[in-house]
């Protein structure tokens, strides 16, 4: 194993772990998964490049990493065939069928060899999916099919093997009596709450809430300047980018850490286009650009004007819209509840600690004459607690088990937590915000 496919390896198997990431279906490591597609890359490549990868390929899309990140660990070329493993869809383009549509166009402009590495994983994730859920596998063997179209020209033996598989498993699958759902359906939505306004909803999270009330102001330079004069003002400016002219057009940034000798054109960046939104856009647009990328740059009137950060959803804007999102959940959570154990039966499934410390709050509310049911006051864990047992609503709530709804919550407390202290969200709890907030904007279109 060479230096940079065992970085790699280290990179993203402790990237993955941090965030206590695991296979949906068998709860192993998901560095398993991760390993079964780079030892099927190495069986048909000795491209040391092409192995790190389908080490990487999962990276930019599940953990806090960037593609910035990858680029500065791994260099340019393994950060450019990781974008091309990533999806670009957003929340806003769509349902699952018009996101997957994007993704598979953008495949269909990759290297052979990024299309190498996505043979491997759809090989491992097929077999995956079909010995454990039935229902997603014939989703799941549509979209593969569609994605085999446009990877015939990556490895031929592993296209080969994948399309055997394709073919193998829609096979088994043709006779049996399952019920279909459709891709449409399968996007399930823990938020989605009964009475809700959609109008209302949507101009209370989607419109109200946009890119601009984020972006900060972008400095500008020519290509022809030079980088001591830019590295100056941004340290002036406490700025980490800045936006650089060619022939009086924006066309590209440069930062702040890549700076040295010589002019700006020397370390020009293009931007990407799943880098750039307009100032209308929403916030769960702006995070999904900040999941790739280090920066999120708007424009206004189609000029490039401003930058977004990751920590920019530290600003007490995100803040809130991020806090609401959290009370819309709970909300949810309780209605559950009231539906699945009608007149109170939910006090059964509560210990009796739990149920005191209830009591306690609902006494000290009554003296400050506050009317509450006594189940408005149990704690978010508590409310949880109540459903995790109740395999009907594990299903309603699109969570595939016990233990994956126990870290869901938990990783939900968390944020909320720190929202409610003011602490650092972004360090602590990016993966749950990028989670809620692709959740929020899939309940806008409903």
């Amino acid at each position: 194993m060479t230096d940079l496919i065992e970085r790699a390896r280290e990179f993203a198997t402790n990237a993955h772990q941090r965030i206590g990431q695991r296979r949906k279906y068998t709860n192993q490591p998901y560095h398993l998964h991760l390993a079964a597609v780079a030892k099927l890359v190495e069986e048909v490549s000795d491209d040391a490049e092409m192995v790190a990868a389908a080490w990487l390929h999962d990276t930019v899309e599940d953990t806090p990493a960037t593609l910035d990140d990858i680029e500065k660990n791994f260099g340019q070329s393994v950060a450019e065939l990781v974008e091309e493993l990533t999806d670009i869809s957003k929340a806003s383009d769509g349902n699952r069928a018009a996101r997957k549509e994007l993704d598979r166009i953008h495949l269909s402009q990759a290297s052979l060899r990024a299309k190498t590495v996505k043979l491997a994983d759809l090989i491992d994730n097929s077999k995956d999916i079909r010995k454990n859920d039935e229902r997603f596998a014939r989703v799941y063997l549509s979209e593969m099919g569609a994605l085999l179209k446009v990877l015939s020209d990556g490895d031929p033996i592993l296209f080969k093997r994948a399309s055997k598989l394709h073919a193998k498993y829609t096979e088994q699958l043709t006779d049996k009596d399952i019920y279909d759902k459709g891709p449409e359906q399968l996007d399930r939505d823990i938020t989605a709450l009964k009475g809700l306004d959609n109008r209302n909803f949507r101009r209370m999270f989607v419109e109200i809430f946009t890119a601009k009330d984020l972006a900060e102001g972008l400095l500008s330079f020519d290509a022809d300047s030079s980088c001591e004069q830019v590295k100056r003002a941004l340290k002036n400016q406490r700025a980490e980018v800045a936006s650089v002219r060619i022939s009086g057009t924006v066309q590209g940034y440069i930062r702040a850490s890549d700076l040295g000798a010589g002019l700006c054109a020397d370390r020009i960046k293009h931007f990407t286009v799943d880098q750039v939104v307009n100032g209308t856009a929403t916030f769960s647009d702006v995070i999904h650009v900040l999941t790739r990328h280090d920066f999120c740059f708007v424009t206004v009137l189609d000029n490039i004007t401003g930058v977004i950060r990751r920590d920019d959803i530290n600003k007490p804007m995100a803040r809130m819209w991020l806090f609401g999102i959290v009370t819309i959940v709970e909300m949810r959570l309780l209605q559950l509840i009231q539906e699945r154990f009608p007149d109170d039966r939910w006090q059964q499934e509560v210990s009796d600690g739990r149920m005191e410390k209830a009591r306690e709050i609902q006494a000290e509310r009554q003296r400050r004459n506050v009317y509450c049911e006594l189940i408005d006051c149990l704690q978010l864990s508590d409310k949880a607690q109540i459903l995790i047992q109740d395999p009907e609503s594990l299903e309603r709530l699109g969570l595939e088990s016990k233990s994956v709804a126990k870290k869901t919550v938990k990783r939900l407390e968390s944020l909320r937590n720190h929202l409610a202290h003011a602490q650092d969200i972004v360090t602590h709890d990016w993966p749950q915000i990028a989670r809620l907030s692709m959740w929020i904007e899939d309940m806008s279109r409903k």
